[in-house]
């Protein structure tokens, strides 16, 4: 797979378990070895970085800590293998809000705490490229308008920021790009807005009391018409507009028609829909809409 994590930016790595994103980003930390091709950091294989912390940060696992230190020492640890004056670690600490408890061993954090204490070690060196992954495990929901706020002032302040997670929901307000991967490959990389707007257009929704009678006649229209309940026709490839006016002119009755505004979640189900080793019962993808 190929994609590029851009400066001043966040883009979001998503795909079904299995598609190689952890895979991917231990081969960027220099963790595994590629079977074929390379990942470069700044132009560089991670390997071949002096200082690699000034270079790259990265949380990959919360849980890769020593219990019995403090979380200000892990940290201290962690600078000084890589040259780093105490001064890094206060400021890590002060930036993801574990001053009060910076002196307290690490063994008894929440995840929420040792979340915030991987993205202070992440963020000892001031590199340039930050890599998250699952960041958003384990916080509250106080902890998760915080960590919106921080990947967009770091992205904001020039840095390239790959965040892998499972809620769309969160990349959608925060990612400016987006990777799709499956089984190995890329099956997408655009703008957020990009693709939530080709997966939104002429999509409708309408309720009638007659929708076999709406179906059929949306279907001489050539748009594609689905009975979704005793109420409801979805329709696609007719805008609204064009909706209403094939309706009236079958003598359909209609009470509500509405355009549908697709969400990062939808346009991530239909690329992956034939990526994941198991398929969701016809119920189970109804609830989600």
């Amino acid at each position: 797979m190929t994609f590029t994590v851009a400066p001043g930016t966040v883009t979001g790595f998503v795909g079904p378990n299995g598609a190689g994103k952890s895979t991917t980003i231990r081969v960027i930390l220099g963790l595994d070895a590629p079977d074929e091709g390379r990942a470069l950091v700044g132009g560089k294989p991670y390997g071949q970085l002096s200082h690699p912390l000034r270079h790259v940060g990265a949380l990959v696992d919360a849980a890769a800590l020593q219990p019995g230190r403090t979380g200000r020492n892990h940290l201290l640890w962690l600078a000084h293998s890589q040259g780093m004056a105490a001064g890094h670690v206060d400021a890590a600490i002060e930036r993801v809000g574990l001053a009060g408890a910076a002196r307290r061993k690490a063994g008894g954090y929440s995840l929420g705490m040792r979340q915030r204490l991987g993205i202070a070690a992440a963020m000892l060196g001031d590199p340039p490229v930050i890599i998250m992954d699952e960041p958003f495990n384990g916080m509250d929901p106080e902890g998760i308008i915080w960590l919106r706020g921080l990947l967009r002032s770091l992205a904001a302040e020039g840095r390239a920021i790959l965040v892998s997670s499972h809620l769309m929901s969160e990349l959608q307000d925060i990612a400016d790009r987006v990777v799709v991967v499956g089984r190995g490959r890329v099956l997408a990389d655009a703008a957020v807005e990009d693709l939530v707007a080709r997966a939104s257009r002429d999509q409708v929704r309408l309720r009638t009391s007659a929708p076999a009678d709406a179906a059929t006649a949306l279907r001489r229209a050539a748009a594609t018409a689905t009975v979704t309940d005793a109420h409801t026709v979805t329709v696609l490839g007719v805008a609204a507009q064009r909706v209403v006016e094939i309706l009236n002119g079958a003598g359909v009755p209609f009470s509500e028609i509405t355009a549908h505004r697709a969400t990062l979640e939808d346009v991530y189900l239909q690329l992956t829909s034939g990526e994941t080793e198991y398929q969701a019962g016809a119920s189970n993808r109804e609830a989600r809409r």
